[in-house]
């Protein structure tokens, strides 16, 4: 039941970015919702292997290289997915910025 109020929740989290940035765009919920599902897909299985593979330079930038990650993988579900688009690099950086503080504050206010 929490996994699936969580799916729900970083849907919604996907239409505020989509919201307020104009270089990303949302078609529907159903669309949120399968993009929220990828997103989750992407962070569980390449994440860990860009950040292994990026470790020396996450560590000689103090971390700050995971701002990059988390942005490439943002941007990746934006162009694999109809329904989900994200217009450049930078739209991916302050989308999967604003993405993380949305869905984490839903999050702790409907979970805790």
């Amino acid at each position: 039941m929490t996994l699936l109020l969580l799916w729900i929740l970083n849907a919604v989290a996907l239409l505020v970015v989509a919201y307020i940035l104009p270089g990303i765009s949302v078609s529907s919920f159903g669309s949120a919702l399968i993009a929220a599902l990828v997103l989750g897909l992407l962070n569980a299985v390449v994440k860990p292997l860009l950040i292994l593979l990026t470790l020396p330079l996450t560590v000689v930038t103090l971390g700050l290289f995971l701002l990059v990650i988390n942005a490439l993988v943002f941007w990746l579900a934006g162009s694999i997915l109809r329904g989900f688009q994200v217009d450049g690099f930078w739209w991916a950086v302050i989308g999967a910025l604003i993405y993380s503080i949305v869905s984490t504050a839903l999050s702790g206010l409907l979970l805790s």
